[in-house]
C-alpha cells in the first residue's frame, strides 16, 4: 500500500510539474519540483533514500520527456545521494539549511544537462546559459526547498509521550 501510495505521489508530483509551471513561470524559471524532492528526502532521511527516491523520479521524467535517457535517472539520484552527504555533515537542519544543498545539487543537476546539450555552443554561449538560466533556477530550488522543508517541519513534528 505504502509504495502504491508513493507511485501515484511521483507521478501526480511529475504531472503537476509539467502542467501547472509550465503556466506559472516567471521569466521562464520552473522550479524542479522533482528535484527538490530527490534533496529533500536525501537531506532529511539519508543517502539511501535519497537516491531511491531521485532514481524513481528521474525514470518517471526520462519516461516522459526528450532527451538522453537516462539523464534524468541518473543526475536526480545522484542529488539524492550528494543531498544526504550533504545533510549527513551539517550540524544544523532547519528549513533554511535546506537553501545552500539544494541550490549546490540544482546548480550540479544543471551543468551536466548544459554539457549534454552543449553541441555548437562556444564559451560564451554557455556562460551566458549559466548566469541566466542556471543560477536562478537554482535561487528558485533552493527557496521551493526552504518552504517544503518548513512544511514537512511544521507537519512531522513529533508529540512527546507522557
Amino acid at each position: 500500500m505504502k509504495i502504491s501510495a508513493y507511485a501515484v505521489f511521483i507521478l501526480f508530483l511529475f504531472s503537476f510539474q509539467a502542467t501547472v509551471f509550465y503556466f506559472l513561470s516567471p521569466f521562464g524559471i520552473q522550479p524542479d519540483l522533482c528535484l527538490v524532492l530527490a534533496c529533500l528526502v536525501g537531506f532529511r532521511t539519508g543517502q539511501v533514500p535519497g537516491v531511491i527516491v531521485g532514481f524513481c523520479l528521474g525514470f518517471i521524467q526520462d519516461l516522459f520527456s526528450a532527451g538522453p535517457f537516462g539523464l534524468h535517472t541518473f543526475t536526480k539520484a545522484g542529488v539524492g545521494l550528494l543531498a544526504g552527504v550533504f545533510a549527513k555533515n551539517l550540524a544544523n537542519r532547519a528549513s533554511y539549511a535546506a537553501f545552500m544543498p539544494i541550490m549546490a545539487c540544482s546548480i550540479l543537476s544543471a551543468i551536466v544537462f548544459l554539457l549534454s546539450s552543449r553541441m555548437g555552443m562556444g564559451l560564451g554561449e554557455m556562460l551566458h546559459g549559466f548566469s541566466s538560466i542556471l543560477l536562478p533556477q537554482a535561487i528558485v530550488d533552493g527557496l521551493v526547498a526552504i518552504v517544503a522543508n518548513w512544511i514537512i517541519g511544521r507537519w512531522l513534528v513529533e508529540v512527546p509521550s507522557a
